[in-house]
């Protein structure tokens, strides 16, 4: 690896620039309650990675790995992360749901760049001093095919489609490999040394730092389209937003980024970050970069919309971070829902139900309660009920995420033919007297027909009535259910008198 040394001195400390590949990697984590973004800082003074949560900007957790860790990347389902260890030869895997490593791969000398091709199968790793680049299977953690590039290779990137591997190399030129054969297929000259690849979502254009520029290359041709000009040289990290309509690139020397507009090709923002800023990433909703300041120790976080830092994160000693490091943006994770529904939910006894399981993220344990008293561990149980009531049931579902019930009162209604009863308040007065039938029917009807003896009807279970003229009424209810039906006569059940002859009419009569 070649080195570049600066004396420029920065308060206290004087800054040394080892143009390595440290990766700041994103991360969404399918099982994490919040399913937070998580970046991943490899800290090569510390021999360790840096794990900072995005949506609280703090370290969640430390991760041992080998000797001068440079380069990072995460594979497309955000299960593994791969670091390469400089003076190791090694490449560690990290088991994103632990934070632990899980194996370590030897690969060429002093590996530096590392990509994951989208379908999670390939890693890609510069070998610095070996002037190649390692193709490791993920399903066996083995090197599979070394692949000859240019001197020194350092950045690494990957095509959308997997298609390509494009590989920045110091003597100013960028490899490209067909994954399929592993063969270079072009070499395309750039211009400053180059360190830094990043590209565009819909794999149309890739960028490189190079030198005090970033390097357009239009990936159907491989030929450089344009050169924008940028901070001092060296240029370090760069990359681009998911619209790709910015791209940012790191000035090492002048603590700042560049935030370049893709259509225009013009620098359109400066933002001052920490001292000697390297790697840079931008969260997959494209409203935030991180920024890896080598000399300070920590990570700048931008707002897009802004172009100004908002916040900086503490984490190990010397990060340096280089390469298009943002991980797939996962969808939150859906839970386990427990849900079901029955047939039939009402009939006469002995009622036979069938329940059906519909709950959501295929349950993998089942419990029901019927309400009698009966469980079953059945997914879909067929249950019979003896008697007459009315029946609460409940289902609790489980599987590896956890377990969630569901409770449907009074669900089940079992009934026996009813037998009609009722009662009215008040049953005698003066017109225009209202009256309140109450029903106190046995064995649950579910229709009512009530008959007021002055030649109106009604089909509540609980009606009011007006009776505007003098008289004795007789009140009828038929109730009914499947069961079956009944009826009650109640004769001369109300009576109604008038006020226009007070003498004729006494309580007392």
């Amino acid at each position: 690896m070649e080195e570049m040394k600066s004396d420029e001195t920065h308060g206290e400390h004087t800054l040394i620039a080892v143009l390595g590949i440290t990766t700041l990697v994103f991360l969404i984590l399918v099982g994490v309650a919040s399913a937070a973004p998580f970046a991943y800082i490899a800290n090569m003074e510390s021999n360790n990675v840096s794990v900072i949560d995005t949506d609280t900007n703090t370290v969640t957790a430390t991760v041992n790995v080998g000797t001068y860790p440079v380069g990072v990347a995460v594979n497309s389902d955000g299960t593994k992360v791969y670091v390469t260890n400089h003076y190791d030869n090694t490449v560690s895997v990290i088991d994103t749901a632990t934070n632990a490593v899980i194996a370590t791969v030897p690969v060429g000398r002093w590996p530096e760049g590392v990509a994951v091709n989208p379908a999670g199968t390939d890693v890609y790793v510069a070998n610095n001093d070996d002037n190649t680049v390692s193709v490791i299977d993920t399903a066996t953690n083995a090197v599979i095919a070394t692949v000859p590039v240019g001197r020194e290779p350092e950045g690494v990137a990957v095509a959308p489609d997997g298609t390509k591997v494009y590989v920045v190399n110091t003597d100013d030129t960028v490899s490209v490999i067909n994954t399929g054969t592993n063969t270079i297929i072009a070499t395309i000259p750039v211009d400053g040394f180059p360190v830094g690849v990043a590209v565009s979502s819909d794999g149309k254009k890739v960028y490189v730092a190079s030198g005090g520029n970033c390097t357009v290359i239009d990936t159907a041709t491989n030929t450089v389209t344009a050169t924008v000009p940028v901070g001092s040289n060296p240029s370090y990290g760069v990359a681009v937003n998911p619209a790709g309509t910015k791209v940012y690139v790191t000035n090492v020397f002048d603590d700042d980024v560049s935030v370049i507009d893709t259509d225009t090709k013009t620098v359109i923002a400066t933002v001052p970050v920490g001292w000697s800023p390297h790697g840079v990433a931008v969260t997959a909703d494209g409203t935030k970069v991180y920024v890896v300041n080598g000399g300070h120790d920590n990570v700048s976080v931008i707002d897009t919309n802004t172009n100004t830092v908002t916040t900086t994160i503490n984490v190990g000693t010397g990060p340096v971070s280089l390469g298009q490091f943002i991980g797939p943006q996962q969808a939150q994770p859906v839970p386990l829902v427990a849900n079901f529904s029955a047939n039939p939910t009402e009939g006469k006894a002995p009622l036979k139900v069938t329940f059906t399981d519909e709950s959501t993220e295929l349950p993998t344990k089942w419990k029901w309660t019927f309400g009698d008293g009966s469980k079953s561990f059945l997914q879909n149980p067929t249950h019979k009920y003896s008697k007459a009531g009315v029946y609460t049931v409940s289902l609790t579902v489980k599987n590896a995420k956890g377990s969630n019930t569901v409770t449907k009162t009074d669900y089940i209604k079992v009934v026996t033919k009813p037998v009609a009863a009722f009662s009215a308040s008040p049953t005698s007065g003066k017109t225009p007297l209202a009256v309140e039938f109450t029903d106190g029917s046995t064995g649950i009807p579910t229709k009512w027909k009530w008959s007021f003896g002055d030649g109106t009807i009604s089909r509540e279970q609980n009606p009011e009535h007006q009776y505007l003229q003098e008289g004795k009424y007789k009140v009828t209810l038929t109730v009914s259910n499947v069961a079956g039906c009944n009826t009650i006569k109640k004769t001369n059940y109300i009576k109604v008198t008038t006020n226009t002859r007070p003498s004729i009419y006494s309580e007392n009569k």
